[in-house]
């Protein structure tokens, strides 16, 4: 069991090393879905009412920041798991409209971020988005890493999140 746990600890220092260099350059870029629409769908009628919600979300309000609509897709109570913003329909929209003040553009027809997958269960959905980053340890290249969202749908409403984003 001692050579067991030896051998997991070198594992884990030689990691830790190599990350703390930068040497480990090796990654397979995330991609976006080929049909990001379709992935709101599902042939399960709850979970379709779901995925739709949270399309609109994305679409409607974080995209086009059209925050007028967000007692369509949000509950009042709405709780925010994000630091940033805080919770209650209200606390959002004025974080999106008064602190970050992204400008409100015409929705479009189809969801603009690029989406690699959305998963839905029971009365939880999460929208994995693709964020192109620069490197830190190289300037002149990128990366790209997975952001998540997850929303918990009450009633046919937005009523918590939860979210991996560092910049919002």
């Amino acid at each position: 069991m001692k050579l067991a746990k030896s051998s997991y600890l070198t594992a884990i220092a030689a990691a830790l090393l190599l990350a703390a260099t930068g040497s480990v350059s090796a990654q397979e870029a995330v991609v976006p879905a080929n049909d990001i629409e379709a992935l709101f769908t599902s042939p399960d009628p709850t979970l379709n009412a779901n995925k739709q919600v949270v399309y609109h979300i994305v679409r409607d309000l974080i995209e086009a920041n059209h925050w007028e609509l967000a007692d369509k897709y949000l509950t009042e109570r709405y709780i925010q798991h994000n630091p940033n913003a805080k919770s209650g329909r209200d606390g959002t929209v004025y974080y999106f409209t008064q602190v970050l003040k992204f400008p409100k553009i015409p929705i479009p027809t189809k969801i603009g971020l690029p989406v690699a997958f959305v998963t839905a269960e029971g009365d939880l959905v999460t929208v994995a988005t693709i964020h192109t980053e620069k490197d830190p340890h190289d300037a002149s290249k990128t990366y790209t890493q997975t952001w998540y969202d997850t929303w918990r749908i009450v009633d046919g409403k937005a009523d918590e999140h939860w979210d991996s984003s560092p910049k919002y």
